[in-house]
């Protein structure tokens, strides 16, 4: 068996979640933590590759004993969130553990994810969120808040989103399945929410550079298709900053 954990962080000041040299990230501080809990090695594996400056709610990585398929321990898995987090910094936490099958991936064996990107729309920017939202200044009237929501739900179906992957990136598919995305607005900020099963490199922060741009009138609500089916990254918005990005949730 290995240990399935769930745990939230705040990326502003890692450089994504994937190792890598000299660098502060994620899953270095998690394959720390694992080993000074468990007192041996361990191969700590997550659910996708958040970049520098993206946050988390849910994020779901598996543990187990470093080469091997299996974790060893006493620790009692109702206490384990509790015992990791203390060897954790203030900006990631693990808030739920649970046993899997040694077969069990979580990455492969996703059935959907769920972002939320939030954009914070007052006039002046906002020093508690400062870092976790995107601050878009110039007001978004209702009617265009409106654009934005007939924008979203052009996403939504099985598509090639080559037009909404970052340039160079290099895959098998560019064809995905958004089941369902749009556009809120509670006060000064707006929560853009899309789930998929999988989603291209800044696929998210293209969507939502896109209905921003759809909001100030750069591009009509109808272009959307048109823009799917070109295929060509110049044709959709700007990719919105890593700041207002959250992976939000998990579905096996």
């Amino acid at each position: 068996m290995k240990i399935l954990l769930k745990a939230s962080y705040l990326g502003t000041h890692f450089c994504g979640y994937q190792v890598q040299r000299d660098k502060r990230t994620v899953q270095g501080e998690l394959n720390r933590a694992a080993k000074e809990l468990f007192g041996y090695d361990c191969d700590v594996t997550g659910c996708s590759r958040t970049d520098s400056g993206v946050h988390a709610n849910m994020f779901c990585l598996t543990v187990t004993k470093k080469g091997e398929s299996f974790l060893e321990t006493d620790i009692d898995v109702a206490r384990l969130p509790r015992a990791i987090t203390a060897h954790l910094p203030e900006d990631v936490s693990v808030y739920c553990a649970e046993w899997v099958n040694e077969n069990f991936h979580p990455r492969y064996d996703v059935k959907y994810k769920e972002y939320v990107y939030r954009i914070y729309n007052g006039a002046v920017r906002d020093p508690f969120l400062d870092g976790r939202v995107w601050h878009v200044p110039q007001r978004i009237s209702e009617a265009n808040l409106e654009n934005m929501r007939l924008a979203a739900s052009k996403y939504v179906g099985k598509k090639d989103f080559s037009a909404f992957m970052a340039q160079g990136s290099s895959v098998e598919s560019t064809v995905r399945e958004i089941f369902y995305s749009d556009v809120k607005r509670d006060g000064d900020v707006i929560t853009f929410r899309v789930a998929a099963d999988g989603f291209l490199y800044n696929m998210v922060r293209i969507m939502t550079g896109t209905l921003v741009s759809v909001a100030q009138g750069k591009i009509s609500p109808c272009d959307i298709e048109d823009i799917i089916s070109s295929k060509s990254r110049e044709r959709a918005g700007m990719t919105a900053p890593p700041e207002g990005l959250y992976l939000n949730r998990v579905e096996y």
